[in-house]
């Protein structure tokens, strides 16, 4: 159900800030973006299972709130990380 591991990887070299870095805001967004376009194709294909469609939500939550922080406290940053998941179209 999840992304693997190294794709997972991948993505946190890609949008880290630095080396080691996995807890930025940045980053975290990366990573959900990633598994809620892996569910979304789940559930497209399985309509009836609720359970990953609650997960699915919950991740869809908690990438709102980490863009409503990282919009708060720094606009460019937010403005280049939306233009680059292809976010807000």
């Amino acid at each position: 159900m999840a992304i693997s591991k190294e794709r997972k990887n991948e993505i946190m070299k890609e949008y880290a800030r630095h080396e080691g870095d996995t807890g930025s805001p940045e980053v975290q967004i990366a990573v959900l973006t990633a598994e809620i376009n892996h569910l979304n194709e789940h559930a497209q294909v399985h309509k009836k299972d609720h359970h990953s469609y609650r997960g699915l939500m919950r991740k869809v939550g908690h990438r709102r709130n980490l863009l409503a922080y990282l919009r708060k406290t720094d606009v460019q940053r937010y403005r280049e990380l939306i233009q680059k998941l292809g976010l807000r179209r």
